[in-house]
């Protein structure tokens, strides 16, 4: 699951944790974790929705500016089943710092 390069932040920090898809089947699921980054989200819950279930507080939730801003990105091909999916983002630890080697003194 990628998400648009202005999202990505807000997802990092734990601010964005739903995403609004149009797609024709599930992409991902539940459990798994998909990499992002330098760290990976994992999928908490999917859920099939109607149009109707697609408020401006769920575009605002999702990182949009408003409805119409997610709807130009949601949609993925000839999709027609809207998901709303929930997840977390879980960073990767960073990779442990290897000491420099020391130069040789000569006698």
């Amino acid at each position: 699951m990628t998400f648009t390069k202005r999202l990505r932040d807000g997802v990092r920090r734990g601010d964005i944790t739903c995403s609004v898809r149009i797609w024709t089947r599930p992409h991902v699921i539940v459990g798994n974790r998909y990499r992002m980054e330098e760290g990976e989200i994992e999928i908490d819950s999917i859920d099939l929705i109607g149009f109707p279930d697609i408020t401006p507080q769920l575009a605002r939730a999702s990182g949009f500016l408003g409805l119409i801003d997610l709807l130009k990105v949601a949609k993925h091909g000839h999709g027609e089943n809207i998901y709303l999916i929930r997840f977390h983002y879980i960073p990767h630890p960073p990779p442990p710092k290897t000491p420099r080697p020391t130069p040789k003194s000569k006698p």
